[in-house]
């Protein structure tokens, strides 16, 4: 099913993003994972893809693969094209189509120092161009409800999204974020801009104080004062950071469903702890 299809029939949707092991012989070992995920009924998940090298590809579609025939459960595969050039997105997108995957998200990928960026795309809409002519996938887009980090100004961020809409984007999953305000504001901008597809808001649960600022100086995400206050309060103890995080997390996205927003991308970072809790919070929502 393409995911297109789910927004449309679909009043409330709940996705999950997890990525593939960093080695093939740790595919089965994340069956533990996508047992609960699955339990969990998600429209769909998203499955992550590195930049540099066709084994990351391999992980990516094998575990996507996984979901979609051996759990009955929808996969999104990201595509990045930033260090491809045409022949070789090509030979992905042959393969996915040889494998029955119906969705992608398309994306440029994360600027890397050790793995040389190739000419053919520039940006994400330049892979979408590319591709829907000749591939019936789904194309999915990202955005930055806090702009993306090398992005000049709001009205530049906002037109390379539409550009992404205009190449066949149907919908547009975002970057994490942690004030609420920051999506609704960026929501209104897109409709303004006339982009007219789901526009869907990640969500991250604080779990790991590393991890999490590592995140937010990647993705150009804000610290609200309540937020900053837990990271504060609680980095130095594991536990209490963990409840805090899932807390905040469960607030956010209560906000956000009873909001009219269309769905929820919960980013689980393959902790099948943090999916069920959230779930268990949101039961009667979505």
């Amino acid at each position: 099913m393409k995911i297109s299809e789910i927004y449309k029939n679909k009043k409330k949707s709940l996705s999950f993003e997890i990525f593939p092991p960093k080695k093939d012989s740790q595919l089965d070992n994340i069956d533990d994972t996508l047992d609960v995920l699955s339990e969990l009924h998600p429209d769909f998940i998203s499955v992550t893809f590195g930049a540099g090298g066709s084994s990351n590809c391999n992980r990516t579609i094998e575990l996507a693969k996984k979901i979609k025939y051996k759990y009955g459960i929808e996969p999104v595969v990201h595509l990045t094209c930033l260090h491809y050039d045409k022949a070789e997105i090509e030979e992905f997108a042959r393969v996915l189509k040889a494998e029955g995957i119906e969705n992608v998200l398309a994306l440029r990928g994360d600027k890397n120092d050790r793995v040389k960026e190739k000419d053919d795309f520039r940006h994400s809409s330049d892979l979408i161009s590319f591709l829907k002519p000749d591939y019936d996938f789904c194309f999915l887009g990202a955005c930055y409800p806090e702009c993306h980090p090398e992005s000049p100004n709001r009205v530049s961020e906002i037109k390379c999204l539409k550009s992404k809409v205009d190449a066949g984007a149907e919908a547009l999953i975002s970057q994490l974020f942690f004030d609420n305000e920051a999506f609704f504001h960026f929501n209104e901008e897109c409709k303004i801009a006339d982009i007219d597809v789901p526009v869907i808001p990640g969500v991250m649960p604080v779990i790991n104080a590393t991890q999490i600022k590592r995140m937010i100086s990647m993705c150009n995400a804000t610290f609200p004062e309540r937020f900053e206050r837990i990271i504060r309060r609680y980095e130095d103890n594991k536990e209490a950071l963990f409840d805090a995080g899932m807390s905040y997390a469960l607030s956010q996205i209560i906000d956000l469903l009873v909001s009219d927003i269309r769905g929820i991308h919960l980013y689980t970072m393959n902790n099948p702890i943090v999916a069920r809790r959230i779930c268990e919070g949101i039961k009667n929502i979505v």
